[in-house]
């Protein structure tokens, strides 16, 4: 993918065909056996600047047998590409590409990360002027206990 932002198109379309997807699955009409009752979330669709793919981010509940759930979205990607046209008004509509979406398992590792406690140590209220830390600010250093507010001229 380019680095160049999404138009409001691109963003406009995705997110309109990313509502459609969420409600063709949520009715239950497809009958491959790795999609019946297993709910899936549509968490973003991405479209390219043409508007002639549109490439839809899902993961189903649970995060459970995620590479057998894209396979089968990707043999009904004919049948969901009609159920789309069929709510969303285009010219032309996009063909559809399925990828398991990992933003979840990014969040978590981050959130994993925050946890750590050397970082909830740095996140502390007051870590930036926690004693025990080194200083390194030469207007401190040891043996200067002036006080910066009298430094002024009152006279």
């Amino acid at each position: 993918m380019s680095d160049k932002e999404p138009s409001q198109r691109q963003l406009r379309v995705g997110e309109q065909i990313r509502h459609a997807l969420s409600r063709i699955l949520a009715r239950g009409e497809l009958r491959d056996p790795a999609l019946t009752n297993v709910p899936i979330t549509v968490s973003e669709v991405r479209c390219t600047p043409d508007l002639k793919t549109a490439t839809a981010y899902v993961l189903p509940l649970g995060g459970q047998n995620v590479d057998e759930v894209i396979s089968a979205l990707k043999r009904a990607g004919a049948f969901l590409r009609g159920q789309v046209a069929r709510e969303v008004r285009l010219k032309y509509t996009p063909g559809l590409r399925f990828m398991a979406d990992d933003s979840f398992d990014e969040a978590n590792r981050i959130d994993t990360l925050l946890r750590r406690p050397e970082v909830v140590r740095d996140l502390r209220p007051g870590a930036a002027n926690d004693p025990d830390e080194d200083d390194d600010d030469p207007a401190r250093s040891a043996g200067d206990d002036h006080d910066p507010s009298t430094a002024f001229y009152h006279g």
